[in-house]
């Protein structure tokens, strides 16, 4: 089976479902030389966007989303590993966290391991997480920068009062947004510094800008 034969499985096992599976096909596909980051980005996320599609088509449902979320994360499992190793010397530290009244992880953990993969120390809020939460840690870190991650449009609007919040309070680090809800309009209307797409496009970004600092 060559590189794209694998990968297409692997993104089919997501849509799928089969966690049981989609291990022994990561684990293949580290085996075969194929970087973890290419898994990552190529099939599980490709795979997870095709459930989004199918459920906003109604096509998918709930059970459903939920059980490719299992098999992702099984994915991630096998990955992370890999996607963890790290140059020795840190770019900083960056606090993330998914907003006030969001409990959704997924995302948000998947920058956690895109964001210290790219060399930068992760402190990861959680869920539900306050801009009196956001402040304290970025203060108390030393935070280059902020993530705020959401995945619903009710919890979404909480990011410009917590930008808002942190601008006030002096933070001068970069803010990055992201979320299955968010554009680089709505990024740009909150005061923003940077969207991202997914979680490999925002590690991009945040080792992109700071480096140039």
């Amino acid at each position: 089976m060559d590189k794209n034969e694998l990968l297409n499985k692997i993104r089919e096992n997501v849509v799928t479902g089969m966690d049981d599976k989609i291990r022994d096909a990561c684990r293949q596909g580290l085996d075969a030389g194929i970087p973890a980051e290419d898994i990552l980005d190529k099939a599980l996320l490709k795979g997870m966007n095709e459930v989004g599609d199918l459920f906003s088509k109604g096509e998918y449902f709930i059970p459903e989303l939920l059980v490719a979320e299992r098999a992702m994360k099984a994915g991630i499992a096998v990955l992370e590993p890999e996607l963890v190793k790290k140059p020795s010397k840190s770019l900083g530290k960056i606090v993330i966290g998914t907003v006030a009244g969001d409990l959704h992880d997924i995302g948000k953990n998947l920058a956690a391991i895109m964001i210290s993969a790219a060399g930068f120390e992760v402190v990861d809020l959680g869920t539900d997480v306050t801009a009196e939460k956001f402040m304290q840690a970025a203060r108390q870190n030393n935070a280059r920068a902020v993530g705020l991650s959401a995945l619903l449009t009710t919890t979404m609007i909480n990011m410009g009062p917590i930008i808002k919040s942190l601008r006030g309070a002096g933070f001068k680090g970069l803010i990055i947004i992201g979320g299955a809800p968010i554009t680089q309009g709505y990024a740009d209307s909150i005061g923003a510094d940077f969207y991202a797409s997914d979680a490999v496009d925002g590690a991009r970004k945040l080792k992109k800008a700071i480096t140039r600092q």
